[in-house]
């Protein structure tokens, strides 16, 4: 996908204006940035925690990988009045209906081809932490699509007040996961939910590596 220079500028731009805030003013850190590929199609997998997981996530991606894209569904009821829906969507962001929405899976995966896309496997927020079970239509993406998938953990954000100062929190990428042995399984339900099962035992895992590991929900 081409994407004009100026909308990469302003993406790059608008996420260091909010690294100053995240990075500068507050303690936002970032762990294994050399973990993620340059190019191609790389879908990190988030555990959510907070409604502004979707703000400070592309700064610690694009702090690495300045003038790219990061694209993320965002819930539609966002995109009804006509300055939020230009400003999320000038930032990459497209509109999801809850429940299944085939046109945003359809979005998602054709983004995949090239393109930096984050998700959050669970679907929902967890503001206590705790680490809640993957949708298995994550699985049928990452099957169908087959890109990098980056594993990533966000740490503190749960516990952060706006406008504040001096508060720590930290995301941690990890490696690149191996499904090789699962895509030579059949495209069914039990195959995605096996992938989506591996995603999120990632996630765990650097979760618990990091002493920030607060239990399933």
């Amino acid at each position: 996908m081409n994407v004009s220079l100026l909308r990469r500028s302003w993406v790059t731009f608008s996420c260091w204006v909010i690294g100053s805030y995240a990075s500068a003013l507050n303690r936002f850190t970032s762990k294994g940035g050399g973990q993620i590929p340059n190019s191609g199609g790389v879908l990190f997998t988030s555990n959510h925690i907070s409604a502004y997981d979707t703000i400070f996530l592309p700064w610690a991606i694009v702090r690495h990988h300045p003038m790219q894209m990061v694209w993320a569904p965002a819930k539609e009821e966002l995109f009804q009045k006509l300055i939020p829906r230009l400003l999320y969507s000038s930032w990459g962001a497209f509109p999801v209906r809850r429940g299944r929405d085939v046109k945003a899976n359809r979005v998602i995966n054709q983004l995949l081809a090239d393109q930096k896309v984050m998700l959050f496997p669970e679907g929902t927020r967890h503001k206590d932490g705790r680490l809640g079970k993957g949708n298995r239509g994550v699985g049928k993406i990452i099957f169908d699509t087959r890109p990098t998938v980056i594993p990533t953990a966000l740490i503190g954000l749960n516990h952060w007040k706006f406008p504040g100062f001096g508060q720590s929190a930290s995301v941690i990428f990890g490696a690149p996961l191996d499904f090789s042995d699962l895509y030579y399984l059949e495209d069914t339900r039990e195959t995605h939910q096996l992938i989506v099962e591996r995603v999120m035992n990632a996630i765990a895992d650097l979760l618990k590596k990091e002493g920030a590991y607060a239990g399933e929900a």
